[in-house]
């Protein structure tokens, strides 16, 4: 599809966007819920102390440090031309990683470490998937 306006190639990147909408969601909500529990423990710099409310800072925290670089990958591979099944694919383990990363951070539960793995997973896959894909020449 061409822009008039600017003259230059619109590509369209389906996959890439839904799994940037549905973690931009996941983030959202982890950073309502840092503002809830600051409101809470009425402390508005740090964590007070309050293990809750440092759970809920770096799950946010994390989620931001992660998140953007395997969407980058995932940006990447579309535009290569990388099969839909397989961004899918991609995509949905990373909101699956990330949700269970968050909430195994909140809860204390092991699955925390699953949720890491596996985000690291996605992104050496996608780092990988990126470098096969591209046209060598």
């Amino acid at each position: 599809m061409t822009t008039p306006l600017l003259g230059t190639s619109l590509f369209l990147v389906p996959v890439t966007s839904l799994y940037a909408a549905l973690n931009a969601f996941l983030t959202l909500a982890l950073s309502a819920n840092v503002s809830r529990v600051r409101t809470k423990h009425n402390v508005f710099r740090g964590d007070g102390g309050h293990a809750g409310l440092g759970a809920a800072i770096r799950a946010h925290g994390n989620n931001v440090e992660q998140v953007p670089l395997a969407l980058i990958l995932l940006l990447l591979a579309e535009l290569s031309g990388g099969n839909s099944t397989a961004l899918h694919v991609f995509g949905g383990a990373l909101l699956v990683a990330r949700l269970a990363h968050a909430f195994g951070l909140l809860r204390g539960s092991p699955i925390q470490a699953a949720g890491a793995v596996l985000t690291l997973a996605v992104q050496l896959g996608l780092a990988g998937w990126v470098l096969w894909l591209r046209p060598w020449g």
